[in-house]
């Protein structure tokens, strides 16, 4: 999620379409939110993991 975020937010940079562009910034700030809380050992969407 974060990586599309992120590529997501340079089409939209190149190309100057701003939808894109907020599309891009709200999948990577949510990407990046869910992989600190998968980090920190908290269940995500009810996926645990067990390492």
């Amino acid at each position: 999620m974060i990586i599309l975020g992120v590529v997501l937010l340079v089409v939209g940079f190149l190309t100057g379409i701003g939808i894109l562009w907020t599309i891009g910034i709200i999948l990577a700030v949510v990407g990046a939110i869910l992989w600190v809380l998968g980090s920190m050992g908290h269940a995500v969407a009810g996926r645990r993991h067990y390492w």
